[in-house]
């Protein structure tokens, strides 16, 4: 029999283009295509006629079924299953035995800790960040409302990972304002440096993404280093709309990813994932132009593309064992279903020390 051959583009590194052909037997062709570009550029040129500039050739998102509209997803392992946490209703979990069908399960609380009611009237809780450490799940949170930076973060853990039995540490560890510092305190992201060092980034819409070290104890700020790190800032590009940090650690880099400009706009939305890296998990992280990322820096990472696949963002990476495949976990908004947010999953791989999306 022969094999089904597909095809598919996928944007490498900057300036590099690879096709690769899926031939069904489990093989990948790659073919670069960056070469042939040139060419038909050059002659293009030669007989007068302009050159149009080559758009990012990006990836459609993996093949996911079932409920997947989702806000800010992360995922963890739950034993053999995937289970993801997102925005809104109580942190919504859900589940998969393949990372493909995903079914609801429900809140993660099962008890409204009281003093969400200090940020947010409506119990709306954002961008859940679940992690497995020390033998059992971790989870940070924020609660805010849109246009406020009246904002805390939030620390649960459960034994299970189940549906109501997220247990809240008693209050915000982290709220703005905060003495000295305009940032927001949403979007957080927990990091267990090389070695083994805690940390919390956050922020932030507004003026920027910042970190600080946790206690590995209890999770919350650390007593004894009390600094805070930041770690990126669109100085130029006001109201600063950055926000989302991931920290990834691979092959020696930490690996800052960022959401930049608006989300949650619907087919308007123009979210795009961005990136930077650096040797030290507290910065400075320098994109692939050697910009600091606290001055406008980040390379791009995935935008809006295919026409229906807009606003990538509020992004996640996750290492997964079981085919021993980095993934990045995002959310866009379905061109083709007026807007809906959407779970996106797709491959990450790597090129020359930076992240590629396949």
């Amino acid at each position: 029999m022969n094999p089904v051959v597909i095809r598919r583009s996928v944007q490498r590194s900057r300036g590099s283009v690879i096709t690769v052909f899926d031939t069904g037997n489990g093989r990948r062709v790659r073919v670069l295509v960056a070469v042939a570009a040139l060419v038909m550029s050059l002659l293009a040129a030669a007989h007068g006629r302009p050159v149009a500039a080559a758009a990012p050739a990006w990836p459609l998102p993996g093949a996911v079924s079932g409920d997947t509209v989702v806000h800010d997803p992360s995922m963890v392992k739950l034993g053999s299953q995937y289970l993801v946490a997102s925005t809104h209703n109580q942190v919504e979990l859900r589940v998969s035995d393949d990372r493909v069908n995903f079914r609801r399960l429900g809140p993660a609380f099962g008890t409204v800790p009281a003093w969400w009611s200090r940020f947010n009237s409506s119990n709306d809780v954002w961008a859940p960040d679940v992690s497995f450490h020390n033998g059992k799940y971790w989870m940070y949170y924020s609660v805010s409302s849109f246009g406020s930076n009246n904002s805390g973060i939030g620390l649960a853990t459960s034994a299970t990972g189940q549906p109501g039995t997220w247990v809240d540490s008693g209050g915000p560890i982290l709220t703005s304002p905060y003495p000295n510092y305009d940032f927001n305190a949403i979007d957080p992201n927990l990091l267990v440096d090389k070695n083994g060092k805690w940390w919390l980034s956050f922020g932030s819409f507004r003026l920027g993404i910042y970190m600080i070290a946790l206690d590995p104890q209890t999770g919350k700020p650390s007593a004894t280093d009390t600094r805070v790190r930041q770690l990126a800032q669109r100085l130029h590009v006001w109201p600063d709309p950055v926000e989302a940090p991931f920290v990834y650690y691979k092959d020696g880099y930490y690996y800052l990813f960022v959401s930049f400009d608006y989300c949650c706009k619907g087919v308007n939305s123009n979210y795009s994932i961005h990136v930077g890296r650096s040797t030290a998990p507290d910065g400075p992280y320098l994109d692939q132009a050697g910009l600091n990322m606290i001055g406008d820096g980040g390379s791009l990472l995935l935008g809006t593309h295919d026409s229906w696949v807009i606003g990538p963002g509020g992004q996640s990476v996750v290492h997964d064992d079981a085919d021993n495949h980095d993934l990045l976990i995002y959310h866009y908004y379905d061109g083709r279903d007026n807007g809906t947010p959407k779970l996106g999953i797709n491959y990450l791989g790597w090129n020359n020390g930076w992240p590629y999306v396949y």
